[in-house]
């Protein structure tokens, strides 16, 4: 499980969930074998003397101007504002498109699940034990000074996240247990013994920090001076809240290294910020955004019946990948005493009526989400399998019995928008946790009236969420939603100041350490995790370790099923629906490479600007 939700504008490649099963290339010296690359089993598909991934152009052209709005958020980010240009740690709001500005040791292939190949670092030497990794750092990696890059910087990077860092980055780095700079050339990290299967994969895609440009500065501070990097664009104009401009590095000096042929394309990336959707699309639609990922059903379906469409210059497409489908639903807040009973949390998941939203709302568009691991073979199916069972019988006495059977599926309506019979249910279970019903107010077991309040930064969901709350209300609780400024809302979910919120996850092809941060129990407790159900578990905490040491697919397989089970018994939230594409629309003054990656649509981050084509739109 990566971070919240959409892709990076700016890289194409994922660092993944990493590994430790690491291919032979070479050996370094007695004891070490050195790689260009490292994946999670061992697999790399790209020769040591690669000249670029396959599924770029890499002739494309440089020039022009790619206007999005921010639709992936890390750190201390959010979709709606930005305060502060340092993203990595817990204060302030931080601004789009940051983490593009900053290179990484190793950079990721989107035609491989797991895979990294060699950026600041051109090659690794790993230990037998697999305790102990010296990057070798590129003599050339130069920051946007002019001055050098070296171990030292990358020594510092890692340690300040550590200790300083937002949680997202912090909690990922627990069992590093040092980073230092043997000499300019050699970063050595040394792992604990206890080191996850994945950790070497997070370390080398971390973004890596001028130590000299923060040596007097405070690493936890908003600023908005942009922080001296290394990577292929940095920082140009801005206006706090409204835009922010990057502009594309000429003289980048890894240009032309081959994780970055082909890519990097645009010679400015603008970030619009709109507080609203429906803004946010006319934008689009007049030219502001020129590109743009929808997430609307109804604005797919109807919304693109506009002159530009019609005339042919703004074109709508459809695109699949392979990658695990996103997460998304309401999280319950399991902190607070309303949701502790798992039963109050099922019947509240048997009100919300997906067949009827489905077909009413989003036009018959959607799947329902069943699975934490949906769209993969990750996902649990049937009874448990002998090796799924290994891992569950210890923590069998801590586990509802529905974890050793089919796994739990969120209930399937008769459409109408308020089901009688789950409705029936759903008081059963409510009266079986204690509530009472008095005068048509439902009463928790406390005696307090049961009210919910659904937390958000934006009325989008209202259309999905109002039948919901309707369906609540027939039960006696009081359903209703809180919409506060973006600032408000972030700072609320970093306090876990919330019933219910809705969150959306984006999936990954190897899960590994990033699962604690969203699982975890460390990062129940930790403020600004994204454990926003409060998730405290013994037998989550141990498959985690199991899914982060798996040795194999088939290992990682059997593990996440096994926690995809318990994760589902224990109704943490409300499942909302997933669709395994991605809708796009984009003026159409963009060309592309003829081949799109496996585990993405390639869009926009290996597409180019073509003058020719918009000119011919009148954009030129």
């Amino acid at each position: 499980m990566k971070t919240i939700s959409r892709r990076s504008i700016l890289k194409t490649g994922a660092a993944g969930a990493a590994l430790s099963v690491l291919p032979r290339i070479g050996l370094a010296q007695e004891g070490e074998t050195e790689t260009h690359g490292l994946s999670s089993f061992g697999e790399l598909k790209q020769a040591p003397d690669f000249k670029h991934f396959p599924y770029v152009n890499p002739a494309a052209p440089k020039g022009g101007t790619l206007a999005v709005q921010i639709k992936q958020t890390t750190g201390n980010q959010n979709f709606d504002t930005f305060n502060t240009l340092n993203v990595f740690v817990l204060r302030g709001d931080g601004a789009a498109g940051m983490t593009g500005t900053f290179d990484t040791l190793m950079a990721g292939s989107a035609d491989e699940p797991d895979a990294l190949y060699g950026l600041v670092a051109k090659s690794v030497r790993i230990s037998d034990d697999k305790l102990t990794y010296r990057f070798t750092v590129r003599p050339e990696a130069r920051f946007h000074d002019g001055s050098r890059l070296t171990a030292k910087d990358a020594a510092f990077s890692l340690n300040i996240l550590k200790t300083k860092g937002h949680p997202v980055f912090s909690q990922l780095l627990t069992q590093m247990a040092s980073a230092e700079a043997e000499s300019d050339d050699i970063l050595r990290v040394q792992f604990t013994p206890q080191r996850s299967r994945d950790l070497h994969l997070t370390v080398a895609g971390m973004p890596i920090f001028s130590e000299k440009y923060w040596r007097d500065k405070d690493f936890e501070a908003s600023t908005l001076e942009a922080p001296l990097a290394s990577g292929p664009y940095k920082v140009g104009r801005f206006e706090v809240g409204r835009f922010i401009e990057f502009d594309r590095v000429p003289d980048y000096w890894a240009k032309d290294l081959p994780v970055n042929v082909g890519q990097g394309n645009f010679d400015r990336i603008r970030y619009e910020y709109f507080r609203d959707r429906t803004v946010a699309f006319e934008a689009f639609k007049n030219g502001t955004l020129n590109y743009h990922e929808e997430f609307t059903s109804r604005t797919w379906t109807t919304g693109y019946d506009f002159p530009a469409v019609r005339e042919g210059k703004v074109k709508k497409e459809e695109i699949a990948n392979d990658s695990p489908s996103s997460i998304q639903g309401w999280y319950f807040n399991t902190r607070r005493e309303t949701f502790k009973d798992p039963r109050i949390r099922e019947a509240i998941g048997l009100a919300f009526d997906f067949e009827w939203t489905n077909t009413n709302i989003m036009f018959g568009l959607y799947r329902r989400t069943a699975s934490f691991f949906e769209n993969s073979d990750m996902k649990a199916v049937g009874m448990p399998t002998a090796e799924e069972l290994t891992l569950l019988e210890p923590f069998r006495d801590k586990l509802p019995a529905s974890v050793f059977g089919d796994p739990v599926l969120p209930p399937v309506s008769d459409g109408s928008g308020q089901d009688r019979q789950l409705l029936r249910r759903a008081d059963e279970l409510l009266r079986q946790a204690g509530c009472k019903r008095e005068g048509g107010v439902l009463k928790l077991p406390n005696g307090q009236n049961f009210t919910i309040e659904f937390l958000d930064f934006q009325p989008s969901l209202q259309p999905h969420t109002q039948p919901f709350q309707n369906n609540l209300k027939r039960l006696g609780i009081d359903a209703r939603s809180r919409i506060v400024d973006a600032a408000q809302y972030q700072q609320r979910l970093n306090e876990y100041d919330f019933d219910m919120t809705s969150r959306a996850l984006v999936g990954s092809t190897t899960p590994g350490d990033s699962l604690r941060t969203v699982y975890g129990s460390q990062a129940a407790r930790t403020s600004g995790a994204h454990n926003l159900a409060g998730i405290a578990h013994p037998a989550v905490d141990a498959l985690i370790e199991q899914i982060g040491n798996a040795k194999s697919r088939q290992e990682l397989n059997v593990a996440c099923r096994a926690l995809d089970r318990v994760l589902r018994s224990g109704h943490y939230w409300v499942p909302m629906w997933y669709r395994a594409s991605e809708w796009l629309a984009y003026w159409d003054q963009f060309s592309r490479p003829e081949t799109k990656p496996r585990f993405a649509s390639g869009a926009p981050g290996t597409w180019w600007y073509d003058a020719e084509k918009a000119k011919r739109i009148g954009r030129g």
